[in-house]
């Protein structure tokens, strides 16, 4: 006879399973995305992983580096920098200087480095 027990117990013993294999599918998939590791390295974190999916798995979450919020807003920053052209720099500090906010020293000074970085 199945009763409410019998039920309850095979729920969360199929959610453990669940979250083991999410925590496995995860874990494989970060290390293919992580770019700060070799090809060798990646290759054993791998095998480890599906030899002992437990531990591996366990030991790799707990050695990997955290990526910390400054790393993602540098990151972001980056990109965001990437995408603004010398140009946009120049019309925003013409701008600048117009609206008063940065004198005519000041706004060669800036150009000089606008354009030197280019």
């Amino acid at each position: 006879m199945n009763s409410l027990g019998d039920w309850f117990l095979a729920i969360t013993f199929f959610f453990f399973w669940l979250m083991a294999l999410w925590i496995f599918v995860s874990c494989f998939l970060d290390v293919f995305r992580r770019d700060d590791l070799g090809g060798g390295i990646k290759a054993v974190w791998i095998l480890f992983m599906l030899i002992l999916p437990f531990i591996g798995c366990i030991t790799y979450i707990i050695t990997r580096p955290k990526v910390t919020p400054t790393d993602v807003r540098g990151l972001a920053m980056a990109q965001a920098a990437s995408t603004v052209s010398t140009a946009d720099e120049l019309q925003k500090l013409a701008d600048l200087k117009a609206a008063g906010v940065v004198n005519q020293e000041e706004y060669e000074n800036l150009k000089a480095k606008i354009v030197a970085s280019a």
